[in-house]
């Protein structure tokens, strides 16, 4: 999992950037990474993985996330299958200029403000909004900027969302420790299928095994054994909507004991692994990871 700064380049003769995404999964990356822009993702269909600053979960039946400048998040193609089609805009704050008599500033920067926190839009709005984006892609010059104005202010009229993270995630926490986070999740992502003995992982991270734990914890809310288990069952969920036998995922993910298995599943999706797997199968649940035991201190470094 790499862990990198991206830079952005607006669109010829335009103040931001505007992506239509369609081409097969395989020829994109979708490494973690951050950027001061301001980013709107819209998965206009498929499911696939959402991992903005702390907060990590599956969506299904597409997304529609805002994500603040500079918050660490992954590419939405992350473990998607194909077709997967979005439309992707980016933009610096300072370009949207407003006079103060103007009663929908407020309501935008406000917007702006919750988006460090990543927002996920239910679908109702999701579908409002998709014509207006579509059309941007057809538009140019100041029709373009004036859609953005449109979209940003019908977005921030909406009550329909959900927060991603009950706190910011500062990208200095990557940025300065960007050589270590990458070199634990890279081993996590090429090892969670087999026991994990923490020694290593904080050997890998050149600390001792208490500095390496309250590292750890500081960087990412959470303890290290609790990141295992979230990738691992974040796992065995894909694993699941590929037909495979709750078994086979509990053993393929790196869980030895079935009933373990279980327990976990239950406590980050709320739902038990048969559960899941029905609801799945009549395309009648969005799974989310439970975040309420985030803690609620501030990483600083």
């Amino acid at each position: 999992m790499k862990v990198s700064f991206e830079r952005i380049i607006p669109n010829e003769k335009s103040s931001f950037r505007t992506l239509h995404n369609n081409s097969p999964i395989s020829e994109f990356k979708w490494q973690y990474h951050y950027h001061p822009e301001i980013e709107l993702v819209c998965v206009i269909s498929g499911s696939g993985t959402r991992h903005v600053g702390y907060h990590k979960s599956n969506y299904s039946n597409g997304d529609l996330v805002l994500i603040g400048s500079n918050i660490p998040h992954s590419g939405f193609g992350l473990n998607s299958i194909d077709p997967h089609e979005e439309i992707v805009l980016q933009f610096k704050e300072e370009i949207l200029q407003f006079p103060e008599q103007e009663v929908g500033a407020k309501s935008i920067k406000d917007l702006l403000e919750l988006s460090k926190y990543g927002i996920q839009f239910h679908n109702k709005i999701k579908k409002a909004i998709l014509p207006k984006l579509k059309l941007m892609l057809e538009s140019q010059g100041y029709k373009r900027y004036l859609l953005l104005l449109d979209i940003l202010f019908e977005l921030s009229k909406s009550k329909d969302y959900e927060l991603l993270n009950k706190e910011i995630m500062p990208y200095t926490i990557i940025s300065k420790n960007k050589t270590r986070l990458e070199n634990i999740f890279t081993y996590v992502e090429h090892h969670y299928d087999q026991e994990i003995n923490i020694d290593d992982v904080a050997k890998l991270a050149n600390l001792t095994l208490p500095a390496f734990c309250n590292f750890f914890k500081k960087a990412t809310q959470i303890t290290f054994t609790e990141f295992v288990n979230r990738y691992r069952i974040n796992k065995a969920c894909l694993l699941m909507t590929q037909d495979k036998s709750i078994s086979e995922c509990s053993y393929s993910c790196g869980f030895n004991n079935v009933t373990y298995f279980n327990r976990m599943f239950k406590k980050y999706t709320e739902k038990t692994p048969s559960e899941f797997i029905k609801n799945y199968s009549h395309n009648k649940m969005k799974v989310d990871f439970k975040i309420d035991d985030t803690p609620k201190t501030k990483a600083t470094f």
